[in-house]
């Protein structure tokens, strides 16, 4: 996942230099605007560019090939179609050559372009070329010691090394040039985390407050908070995930475990257990959850049942299948 979300990050934005219908619009928003006038090219860079910003790489590819075949001399539109295709879900090599073949174009317009060098540096380090990759970056940073991306590639590929220290080093250089930039908290967060350190905290806060309504950025906030054993405000953060995304299963998961394993009410933890089954049915935790009630409440004919719902979804599952030897040996 980390690569989907590291290399492709973009601070630029492009300004819209449609035509003179489209400034007329100044008070729709840019989506309805790209639907009034799809073939206007100002406005898919400017959305491309908006979807790199935000991580919406469905879109930018949606919007960067449209924009590339409407105009492939543009090397604004090259760009933007480089770095979707590095930053597709599920790139093949075909789209790094493709991708290297382009910023390769852009490079030769403009040799100091550096999104198109850490484009480069990107597809070095997915190909396990670190060496070039690192030439790459170095060479970036000479152009632009501030520039926020090449640290964030320089900490992705320090993480991949599993060199936590130069990793944490990286993210909080990126952080210091953007101190908007939520993905740099969140990697410090998430470092912090592994290493048992409840600065993480204090990283998952920061990117909470720049992204508020963010439901990833919440849930990695609560998950920290509880582990350090701050409950009562792991369940608060919980309850404002459930009131962001209605779909968020985990967020009436966690709620429920937490009722079940540290208040120790168990009508409650059904409740929320149940909760998260209607959004998702096959959520093994929160079934194998609702089995242990049940077993708690000497009902083993609908603990087996729960069991039972877990073993279908994923067969493998061992500590359901301990749960039901253990039963099976019980009667």
């Amino acid at each position: 996942m980390l690569k989907h979300v590291v290399f492709g990050l973009s601070i630029v934005l492009f300004c819209a230099c449609g035509t003179i219908e489209e400034k007329k619009d100044k008070n729709i928003t840019l989506d309805q605007l790209v639907q009034k006038y799809p073939d206007s090219i100002p406005l898919l860079q400017k959305r491309a560019n908006r979807s790199l910003d935000s991580l919406d790489y469905k879109l930018l590819l949606m919007d960067a090939a449209h924009a590339f075949r409407l105009d492939s001399s543009d090397y604004d539109n090259r760009l933007l179609y480089a770095l979707a295709l590095i930053n597709k879900k599920d790139f093949l090599d075909s789209d790094l050559t493709s991708a290297q073949y382009h910023f390769g174009r852009v490079l030769k317009k403009d040799r100091k372009n550096l999104r198109a060098i850490i484009g480069m540096a990107s597809i070095y380090s997915y190909r396990g070329n670190l060496e070039e990759a690192f030439k790459e970056i170095n060479k970036a940073l000479r152009i632009n010691p501030r520039y926020r991306d090449a640290y964030i590639l320089k900490g992705s590929i320090y993480l991949s090394q599993a060199n936590y220290k130069l990793a944490k080093s990286s993210y909080e250089t990126a952080v210091q040039q953007d101190n908007k930039f939520f993905l740099g908290y969140m990697m410090l967060g998430t470092i912090y985390q592994y290493e048992k350190n409840d600065l993480c905290i204090e990283y998952f806060t920061t990117a909470s407050k720049l992204q508020p309504k963010n439901a990833e950025v919440l849930y990695s906030l609560a998950y920290a908070t509880y582990e350090f054993g701050k409950i009562e405000e792991a369940k608060q953060h919980y309850r404002r995930m459930a009131g962001l995304d209605s779909t968020y299963c985990e967020a009436y998961f966690h709620l429920g475990f937490i009722q079940q394993f540290d208040d120790i009410d168990l009508d409650s933890a059904m409740y929320f257990y149940s909760k998260s089954l209607e959004i998702n049915p096959k959520h093994i935790e929160s079934l194998h959850n609702l089995g242990l009630i049940y077993e708690d409440q000497g009902d083993v004919s609908n603990a087996l049942l729960s069991y039972a719902k877990v073993l279908k979804v994923n067969p493998a599952y061992q500590i359901t299948l301990d749960r039901v030897e253990a039963l099976k040996k019980r009667k």
